[in-house]
């Protein structure tokens, strides 16, 4: 089933990318376990690989069980390509690679995930090309970055770890303003809560390993577009490179995304409910979640975003050494990094996934020590809320050696 506007969502989750008659009938996509394919003479072997003639010829370049994943997830944002990766950074490196060259510049989300933002820092920057980091919430501050070699204007929203939400028709007119293009990360709220094509972004990729498989066990990515060239030029690096996709990790996000609706939808309500129970105790100094009204991003739910999502970010009064004590005493959250899961997840960014920024650049992000993330998972609300009430009592420590 290809993308209809005329479907609702938990239908095109269900049924995007899926024939059954293309697949002998199987309601569930086949996994096409194969490096290689036969060709039927050297003349269609040679077609195939001159472009004359459709088909497979190995798996680096094309594999059923993954065009179908592809084709579901294109549908589900509203694009018309995609191509999927075998890591989230597998994607962003393509982008990068992509659309860069010595002498170019980008434009991106100061508090974006850490190896997205360290890899432009450190290894882009050997061939010559700089980097702009602002919080793109700030479209003053976006306008202010833009240069005349600007390619690219990368934006994650809500970012991570800080949970700060940017206006994309805004963004997309100050990047095509300057013949750059707007490429968001849309990992935190899949397209099931927002579709940035729908407000002039030109590539949305996302880190399929969090909500679109939501079980915890696939690495993944995926690059999606709705202009043929763009595709063109992703898929030819992306190949070349290597970072494509596993036949059998892309059925495990198949077969994960025809949930995502139902998880995203208990995951978000719980959500809320832990945010509002953080923002009344007397232990947490402050909590960022588009959700609550005071939120700078909450005018966009509506609009631009469905709803607020699953993630959130909190502090405790005590600083670094109060919230270590947190993180240490959940017992039903998971100490974890990663996010998206039906099991809810608990991490220190600026000692995990955001490690490998210098402090100044977190001091400056807005990713504090004291920061907690939380990826509120599908659990029972009231036990969600219990393990953080007895965590923020600071009792004796969980020993999980124990």
């Amino acid at each position: 089933m290809s993308g209809n506007d005329n479907h609702g969502r938990h239908t095109e989750a269900i049924h995007g990318g899926l024939d059954p008659f293309r697949f002998e009938g199987a309601v569930s996509v086949p996994i096409f376990q194969s490096s290689t394919f036969a060709f039927k003479n050297t003349e269609q072997g040679a077609n195939r690989f001159a472009g004359k003639e459709g088909g497979y010829i190995y798996t680096r370049l094309a594999n059923p069980t993954v065009d179908a994943l592809q084709e579901s997830v294109a549908a589900m944002e509203g694009g018309t390509h995609a191509l999927a990766t075998a890591s989230g950074m597998a994607a962003v490196s393509a982008v990068y690679f992509a659309f860069t060259e010595p002498g170019a510049h980008v434009v991106a989300s100061s508090a974006m995930y850490g190896p997205s933002r360290v890899i432009l820092e450190k290894e882009f920057s050997r061939f010559k090309v700089d980097a702009t980091f602002v919080n793109t919430a700030d479209l003053d501050a976006l306008q202010a970055a833009m240069r005349p070699e600007t390619k690219l204007v990368y934006v994650e929203t809500p970012t991570n770890p800080t949970i700060e939400v940017t206006d994309l028709t805004r963004a997309a007119e100050i990047a095509h303003a300057g013949d750059a293009l707007l490429v968001v990360d849309n990992t935190f709220l899949s397209p099931y809560l927002q579709r940035p094509f729908r407000h002039g972004a030109d590539i949305v990729l996302h880190s399929m390993t969090k909500f679109l498989n939501g079980h915890a066990d696939v690495v993944a990515g995926i690059l999606v577009t709705k202009d043929d060239d763009l595709h063109a030029r992703l898929g030819y690096v992306l190949k070349n490179l290597g970072g494509t996709i596993d036949p059998h990790q892309a059925w495990l996000v198949h077969r994960g995304l025809r949930t995502l609706p139902m998880r995203m939808e208990r995951a978000q309500s719980n959500a809320i409910l832990v945010a509002k129970f953080l923002q009344s105790h007397e232990a947490v100094e402050w909590v960022n979640y588009p959700g609550l009204p005071e939120h700078p991003g909450h005018a966009l739910i509506g609009s631009q975003m469905a709803g607020p999502g699953s993630l959130l970010s909190f502090g405790v009064k005590g600083g670094l050494e109060a919230g270590a004590r947190v993180l240490n005493s959940v017992r039903v959250m998971i100490l974890a990094v990663s996010l998206g899961g039906v099991e809810s997840l608990i991490q220190h960014p600026a000692s995990m996934t955001h490690a490998g920024m210098t402090p100044e650049a977190r001091e400056a992000a807005g990713i504090s020590d004291g920061l907690i993330r939380l990826s509120v998972g599908c659990e029972n609300p009231e036990d969600l809320i219990a393990d953080l009430e007895q965590a923020l009592a600071w009792g004796p420590v969980n020993d999980r050696t124990a």
